[in-house]
C-alpha cells in the first residue's frame, strides 16, 4: 500500500482529498503546516506528497525546499493561484506537478496514482534484459538501475527529469516538440505546457551541464522544440 501525505491547513479539504485517496487504495498521513509534514517524513515512508502553499508556521514553498534538499519523493503542490508565475515558482521549487484550486478530486487522484507510478518505477531495479544504457559523449543512461552519470560523475534527478532525459537521450539527435515532450512524459493532453517544459529542462541542464547556458547535451531549437545531440 503506498502513503500519501497530504498537507493542508483547511481540515475539510485534507478530509476530502483523504476519502478519495482511501478510495484508491492509498494510505493517508495528514499534516496541517510543513513543519508537521516534515515531523513525519522524517519518522514514516511516504511515496508521494500534496503540499498546499500558504499555511501557518512553515509555508508550502519552504517546506518543498527542505523537502528536496534529502529526497526526491514526488510532490504537487496545491494553490489557490491560477497564474503562471505562481505555477512556475512551484516547478522552481522542485515540485513535480501543480494542481490549481478549486481542483476535481478524481484528476488529483489521477495525478498522484502518475507520479507514484514514476517514483516506484524508479525507485526499483526492474526485472529486464541487461543492456539499456544510452550513452552521448559523457552523459550515460543505465535505465535497468535507473542511474545518470556525467564524465563518470552520479547525477542526481527528479522522477519527471529522469523521465524526460530518458525521452530525450533515446532519441538523440532528434528534435522534440514540446507537445511531444509534455504528452510522452506526463500523458496527458499538452495544453499550456510550455512553462512546465522550460523550467524542467532548466533543471535538467543546471545538473548534467557544465555550463547550462552554453549547454553541450541537452540544446533547444529555436522554434521548434528540444534535443539530445548525439555525440
Amino acid at each position: 500500500m503506498y502513503r500519501v501525505l497530504v498537507c493542508d491547513d483547511d481540515r475539510e479539504i485534507v478530509e476530502a482529498i483523504e476519502i478519495y485517496l482511501k478510495q484508491e487504495g492509498y494510505e493517508v498521513l495528514k499534516a496541517y503546516d510543513g513543519m508537521q509534514a516534515l515531523e513525519i517524513l522524517r519518522k514514516e515512508t511516504v511515496h508521494m506528497i500534496l503540499m498546499d502553499v500558504m499555511m501557518p508556521k512553515l509555508d508550502g514553498i519552504r517546506a518543498t525546499l527542505k523537502i528536496r534538499e534529502e529526497s526526491g519523493i514526488p510532490i504537487i503542490i496545491l494553490s489557490a493561484k491560477s497564474e503562471d508565475t505562481d505555477k512556475i515558482l512551484g516547478l522552481n521549487i522542485g515540485a513535480d506537478d501543480y494542481v490549481t484550486k478549486p481542483f476535481h478530486p478524481l484528476e488529483l487522484v489521477a495525478r498522484v496514482r502518475s507520479q507514484i507510478r514514476r517514483y516506484t518505477r524508479l525507485g526499483s531495479i526492474p526485472e529486464v534484459p541487461e543492456g539499456n544504457v544510452y550513452t552521448t559523449g559523457g552523459l550515460s543512461i543505465d535505465d535497468d538501475r535507473k542511474e545518470v552519470t556525467v564524465d563518470g560523475e552520479p547525477v542526481r534527478l527528479t522522477p519527471i527529469e529522469y523521465q524526460i532525459l530518458l525521452f530525450l537521450t533515446r532519441g538523440a539527435g532528434k528534435v522534440f516538440s514540446i507537445r511531444q515532450i509534455y504528452e510522452n512524459i506526463w500523458n496527458e493532453d499538452a495544453v499550456g505546457a510550455e512553462n512546465t517544459v522550460a523550467v524542467h529542462i532548466r533543471h535538467i541542464r543546471e545538473k548534467i551541464e557544465i555550463d547550462p547556458k552554453e549547454p553541450r547535451y541537452l540544446k533547444v531549437v529555436w522554434g521548434v522544440g528540444y534535443k539530445v545531440e548525439k555525440i
